[in-house]
């Protein structure tokens, strides 16, 4: 099925120039819980809340859309909003997950925050969210 001209109404970051914000942005999904998408983030930098030294991780964010599927430039967007956040990793993973439940209500969505050696230890953190699930 194609992307119809009613799918892209309520979209104002894609095509335009959007400044970075904690927003997220989806158009309508074709086939709710038919799908998994996985969007691989290999550029996402943010500072260490002590110290205020730069962190650098790939992040994964795999879902199951339901109504909604994200917009990706609002997406990379919404990353670059933490460039100049202090933030530990862990909270990071929570951070998006919410943020992404809030705004896109996925029937589930995994983010995994893979961080660079720093100090000689690399932190992984995975958030888990199902629907209806505690």
């Amino acid at each position: 099925m194609p992307t119809k001209a009613s799918d892209m109404q309520a979209l104002t970051k894609l095509g335009a120039n959007a400044k970075p914000g904690r927003t997220l942005e989806a158009f309508p999904n074709h086939a709710s819980g038919k799908m998994e998408v996985t969007l691989h983030c290999t550029e996402f930098t943010c500072i260490c809340p002590l110290t205020k030294q730069p962190d650098f991780a790939e992040i994964d964010i795999t879902y199951r859309p339901d109504k909604f599927v994200v917009e990706s430039k609002s997406l990379k967007l919404y990353l670059e909003s933490y460039r100049n956040v202090g933030v530990f990793h862990e909270h990071l993973a929570i951070d998006i997950a919410q943020d992404f439940v809030k705004f896109i209500e996925p029937l589930s969505v995994d983010i995994t925050v893979r961080f660079n050696v720093r100090g000689g230890i690399a932190i992984d953190a995975t958030y888990h969210y199902e629907r209806g699930k505690k």
